[in-house]
C-alpha cells in the first residue's frame, strides 16, 4: 500500500497520532463494510438443494464471526515503512510501501488492503527486522493503546545507521500488561525466535522445549493460526486440534484462535480423544498406571488381538447350482499366512479374506471354462460356508471386551504378555475382582487409552492434518501413541517442559516422546528467553532445577521490571486471606495457589473474610479477580499476581519426591508480576 498524498481535509502531517487514529478509523469502517457485503449475500439462486444451502450458510456465518471487530482489540499494531516495494527490482529504484500489520486483512471498497495479516508474507519483518538486518525496512512503527483507542506510537528507524537500537517500551509495556479474563494472543509481541517456529512449514513436526513464561503455548497456538493461513484448503479438509492437560487449560486459552479470526479449530483433552465405548469412573495408582501407559503394552494388544486367528482344518465347500467349488483347507492357509504377513488392520484383513477366498473359487471357475465377473465373486463372498469359515479362522474383536479379558484373565495376559512383562508387573495391572460385563467395569484413564489402542489395531484410527500438543511432557508412552494415531499423515505441533513433568510417568526425553509420537524426525526447538515471569521469581523457582531437571538451561527474565517476590512465613490461614487482599490491591488478577488438600480450608477461609473467588478456568472480571487454584491445576494458568501457599505441602501431595518437586515449581512460576509465598511449615530444601 503506497503512502497516501496530504488531503487538505486530513489530520495535519506533523500530526502523526491524529492521523494514525484516522487510519484506524477507516479502517474500522472498511472492516464493517466487509461484514456487511457477506450479511448481504443472498445464497437462494446459488444452492442446488438444501444441503449445499446448509453448508454455505454455515460458511458464510463462520465468515461473518471472524470479520466481527472487537472493540477492546487492536485493528493493526504495527506499521512497516518499506525501503522498496515488496518484490519488486530494486536496480528500479522502486519507491517503498507502507503496511499495517495486524490481526486480520481489511480492505476498501476498492479492493486495496488497509491493514495486512500479521501472517502475510510481507508482515514477517515486523517480528524478523533487526538494526544489524533491517530486512529492507526503514521505518517499523509500534502502536500502544488504551481499550480499543489508539495512545501511543513507537518509531524504530532500522535503516539509518545513526539511529542506535534499542529496547522497545511499548513492547515491554504489552508484555507486562495487567491480565483479567482468558489468555489473549501475543500477535503484537511475537520475538524473532518464536515468529521461526510459528512460521515453520506444515510438513514437519516441532517439538518446543519452553520454560515457564517462554510463550510456548502462545506459540504453538499462533502456528496454528499461520498454518490455516497458508494451507486453509488443507487443513479444512483434514481438521486442526489442540490438546491440553484438562479443560480448566483449554478453557483459558479458548480465545485466542477466535481473536485471530479462527473459528474451525477443535480443542480437546487426550481423555476426550480415547473416550469411546466406555465410561471412566475408577483411577489407578502410579504403579499400574505406569505399567499401563508403558510402550511395551503396545505389542501385548497387538498379541492378544491377533491371537484370534487361528489357522483353518477344513475345507470351504461353496455350492452354485448343481456345482461344487472345494477350497483346500491348506490354500486357506495360504491365504490367513498372507493377510498377516502384509500387517493390515485386523479388521480390514478380516473384510479382505472373503473376498480372498472367492477369488480363490473364480480361478477354479476359469479353469473350468466359466467366465465369472465381479458380481459373480461378491456373491461367493457373501455365501454362508465363506462366512462360516471367516468367522471361524478370523472372528470380530470387541476392543474393550478384549481389554477387559487381559485385565482381569491372568492366564490371558500371561499367554500374551510373556517376555514383554515380569510377573510382578502382570500382578500390578490385574483387577482383584472379577467383573461382570464392559459396562459394568470401572475404567481408569489408562485403560480408555488400551481400548483405543487395540480399537486402532481393529480399524484404522481417522488422522488429522495438524495436532497441537500442550504440555506434552506429562503423557505416558501409549497416551503419545493415541495422540500420534491423530496425525499419521499430518503433522504436530508438541509443546512442553520437562522440568514440569508432574506425572509418574513424565518423559525424560523429546526425543523418546517424539518416537513414541511416530514423529521420531521432528524437530526439537527450546526457547529459552522468559516474557511472563519476572527476573526475582524465576530466579528463586530456578533452584529447583538441578533436582528435577539438571540438563536444562534455565529461564532467563528479558523482563525490565524485575517484579515483586516475597518469602512470608505466617501462623495460620488469616494471613494467606490478608496477602491475597494485599495483591488485590493492585491492577490484575490473582491466584492463590495450594496443594489440593489444602482447598476446602482455605475456600472457607476466604469466604469468612467476605472475598470472592473462581475456579480455575472461570474467567475473571473487574469484580471477582482472585482465583483458588488447586495445584494439580495450576499448570499452564497464569495470573498478574499469586500467593503460594505451603510449598511443603505442594511437594507432600505427590506420589513422590520428585514429581511433587515439579508441582512446586510449576506452581512457583505462575505470576506474572509478583509472588509471595506463604509458610507455616519449613520450606522444602532444595529451595534454601
Amino acid at each position: 500500500m503506497s503512502t497516501p498524498a496530504h488531503d487538505p481535509l486530513d489530520p495535519p502531517l506533523d500530526d502523526p497520532l491524529s492521523r494514525e487514529r484516522s487510519h484506524l478509523a477507516s479502517s474500522r469502517a472498511a472492516l464493517r463494510a466487509m461484514r456487511e457485503d457477506v450479511e448481504s449475500l443472498d445464497i437462494s439462486d446459488v444452492t442446488a438443494n438444501w444441503v449445499n444451502a446448509e453448508v454455505l450458510s454455515r460458511q458464510i456465518d463462520d465468515r461473518i464471526k471472524a470479520l466481527a471487530d472487537l472493540s477492546d482489540t487492536p485493528l493493526f499494531f504495527g506499521r512497516l515503512d518499506y525501503l522498496h516495494s515488496p518484490g519488486a527490482d530494486r536496480a528500479e529504484g522502486a519507491d517503498g510501501e507502507r503496511f499495517y500489520i495486524g490481526r486480520r486483512h481489511v480492505h476498501d471498497h476498492d479492493g486495496d488492503p488497509m491493514v495486512i495479516d500479521w501472517r502475510a508474507p510481507v508482515s514477517q519483518p515486523f517480528y524478523r527486522a533487526s538494526k544489524k538486518d533491517p530486512l529492507d525496512i526503514a521505518l517499523r512503527r509500534r502502536f500502544g493503546y488504551t481499550g480499543g483507542d489508539l495512545t501511543a506510537y513507537e518509531d524504530e528507524h532500522l535503516s539509518d545507521p545513526a539511529e542506535a537500537a534499542r529496547t522497545s517500551k511499548l513492547l515491554q509495556r504489552e508484555i507486562e500488561r495487567p491480565r483479567v479474563g482468558p489468555m489473549r494472543d501475543i500477535v503484537a509481541t511475537i520475538q524473532p525466535e518464536q515468529d521461526e517456529i510459528v512460521r515453520s512449514g506444515l510438513g514437519g513436526t516441532v517439538c518446543v522445549q519452553g520454560g515457564p513464561g517462554t510463550g510456548k503455548t502462545a506459540v504453538g497456538l499462533h502456528r496454528v493460526a499461520y498454518l490455516l493461513y497458508a494451507h486453509r484448503e488443507r487443513l479444512a479438509r483434514t481438521g486442526t486440534l489442540v490438546i491440553g492437560p484438562n479443560r480448566s487449560f483449554l478453557h483459558y486459552i479458548e480465545q485466542v484462535l477466535p481473536a485471530l479470526g479462527e473459528l474451525s479449530v477443535r480443542q480437546a483433552t487426550v481423555d476426550d480423544l480415547v473416550a469411546g465405548s466406555v465410561e471412566v469412573r475408577g483411577t489407578d495408582d502410579a504403579a499400574a498406571a505406569i505399567i499401563k501407559g508403558d510402550a511395551r503394552m503396545a505389542e501385548v494388544l497387538r498379541r492378544a488381538v491377533y491371537a484370534h486367528v487361528t489357522m483353518p482344518t477344513e475345507q470351504v465347500v461353496v455350492v452354485r447350482g448343481s456345482r461344487r467349488w472345494r477350497v483346500p483347507a491348506y490354500e486357506l492357509e495360504d491365504i490367513v499366512r498372507e493377510l498377516l504377513e502384509r500387517g493390515i488392520r485386523y479388521g480390514a484383513a478380516r473384510e479382505a479374506l472373503p473376498q480372498r477366498i472367492a477369488h480363490a473359487v473364480l480361478v477354479q471357475m476359469e479353469r473350468s471354462g466359466e467366465a465369472p465377473d465381479d458380481r459373480v465373486q461378491d456373491a461367493v463372498a457373501r455365501n454362508s460356508a465363506v462366512k462360516a469359515a471367516v468367522k471361524a479362522v478370523w472372528p470380530p474383536v470387541d476392543p474393550a471386551k478384549l481389554v477387559l479379558r487381559l485385565l482381569t484373565d491372568a492366564d490371558f495376559l500371561a499367554a500374551h504378555s510373556d517376555g514383554i512383562l515380569t510377573e510382578d508387573e502382570r500382578k500390578t495391572i490385574l483387577w482383584a475382582r472379577p467383573v461382570r460385563s464392559v459396562k459394568a467395569a470401572k475404567w481408569a484413564p489408562a485403560d480408555a487409552v488400551l481400548i483405543d489402542e487395540a480399537t486402532d489395531l481393529v480399524q484404522r484410527t481417522h488422522s488429522l492434518g495438524h495436532v497441537v500438543l500442550d504440555e506434552a511432557q506429562d503423557l505416558s508412552p501409549m497416551q503419545y501413541r493415541a495422540v500420534g494415531r491423530r496425525c499419521t499423515t499430518g503433522s504436530a505441533t508438541v509443546l512442553g517442559d520437562l522440568a514440569q513433568g508432574t506425572t509418574p510417568w513424565a518423559t525424560r526425553s523429546w526425543d523418546e516422546a517424539l518416537a513414541h509420537l511416530g514423529k521420531a524426525e521432528g524437530v526439537i526447538e527450546e526457547l529459552t528467553a522468559g516474557f511472563r515471569v519476572p527476573t526475582d521469581v524465576i530466579t528463586y523457582a530456578s533452584r529447583l532445577l538441578p533436582h528435577i531437571a539438571p540438563g536444562l538451561t534455565p529461564v532467563a527474565s528479558v523482563r525490565e521490571n524485575p517484579g515483586f517476590f516475597a518469602l512470608r512465613p505466617v501462623t495460620g490461614t488469616a494471613e494467606v486471606v490478608a496477602a491475597c487482599e494485599e495483591l488485590l490491591a493492585h491492577e490484575g488478577s490473582t491466584g492463590l495457589i495450594a496443594a489440593d488438600a489444602r482447598i476446602p480450608e482455605l475456600a472457607e477461609a476466604l469466604t469468612a473474610a467476605g472475598l470472592s473467588y473462581l475456579a480455575p478456568g472461570e474467567e475473571t472480571t473487574a469484580e471477582t479477580r482472585l482465583t483458588l487454584v488447586p495445584a494439580s491445576l495450576a499448570k499452564g494458568l497464569e495470573y498478574d499476581y499469586v500467593v503460594l501457599d505451603e510449598p511443603r505441602a505442594v511437594v507432600d501431595g505427590e506420589p513422590d519426591e520428585r514429581t511433587g518437586l515439579r508441582r512446586l515449581y510449576v506452581t512457583l512460576t505462575r505470576a506474572v508480576s509478583g509472588l509471595i509465598v506463604t509458610h507455616a511449615g519449613a520450606l522444602p530444601a532444595q529451595l534454601d
